[in-house]
């Protein structure tokens, strides 16, 4: 068992010098990568080929799990993700990558063209979802929109509704001007609850969306959590900002 897990450690060591390589590599060339997490062979290379006559860099990933780890620590710009994949399913990585709280873009790739797969799609967190079979200078250039989108949001680094604020850089969070100091799990509620601002938000999408939850299905701690934010956020406020919406969740702003 030792040796087995010493190969394991050395082999995510490699993994690990590899991103590191071609991070800098990108950064050097000023280079985008995109991550195609692909199982079919054919089609990440005709992608992957597309990609760099295009001037981008590319990694593939064969399977979900590796695609998923690539996606969390890799230096990707975008992803390329199908639905069918082994040992975890596209939507599944899409999902995790979300509810650890990272934002690249993600195309999804998938032989199911009907507007409920899309739904699904673009439900688990993709951005964006091609049918196949695809034009891959379809592709592109739609993996190009959506690196243009997520460069104008990053020059955003400030979430506001009315006069609550978050920085993004820095963490803080304040209303009116004055400091509000949050726990984690606070924060990264109110994060998702300013992102969708205006929006009502169920209790199962905060738990799936925002912590990743396998909690009993039966827990209070969303009504625990909101209840404490909102003795944060609101009580010392004439203009309440959090409201519950019964039967459906709870909406911000």
């Amino acid at each position: 068992m030792a040796g087995r897990r010493g190969e394991g450690e050395h082999g995510e060591m490699a993994i690990f010098s590899g991103w590191m390589a071609l991070r800098l590599a990108c950064y050097n060339r000023g280079t985008m990568n995109i991550l195609i997490i692909e199982d079919d062979a054919a089609t990440a290379e005709f992608v992957a080929g597309a990609f760099k006559q295009a001037g981008y860099a590319t990694e593939r990933a064969a399977d979900g799990e590796s695609g998923l780890l690539a996606a969390l620590h890799g230096p990707h710009d975008a992803a390329v993700v199908d639905i069918m994949l082994p040992r975890l399913d596209g939507l599944e990585v899409i999902r995790r990558l979300r509810a650890a709280g990272r934002t690249l873009p993600v195309i999804v790739l998938s032989a199911r063209g009907s507007v409920d797969a899309k739904i699904r799609g673009l439900e688990a967190g993709g951005d964006d979802y091609l049918a196949k079979p695809f034009s891959v200078a379809e592709l592109v250039a739609r993996v190009q929109a959506l690196l243009r989108r997520a460069g104008n949001a990053a020059e955003t680094s400030v979430l506001r509704v009315e006069d609550l604020e978050m920085d993004l850089v820095t963490h803080r969070v304040s209303r009116a001007g004055g400091p509000i100091a949050l726990q984690p799990l606070e924060y990264q509620l109110l994060e998702y609850l300013m992102r969708n601002r205006g929006r009502i938000v169920s209790r199962n999408t905060i738990l799936d969306r925002v912590w990743d939850c396998h909690f009993d299905p039966h827990t209070n701690v969303v009504e625990s959590r909101v209840c404490h934010l909102r003795e944060k956020i609101d009580r010392p406020y004439a203009r309440k900002l959090l409201r519950t919406v019964r039967g459906f969740g709870y909406v911000l702003g």
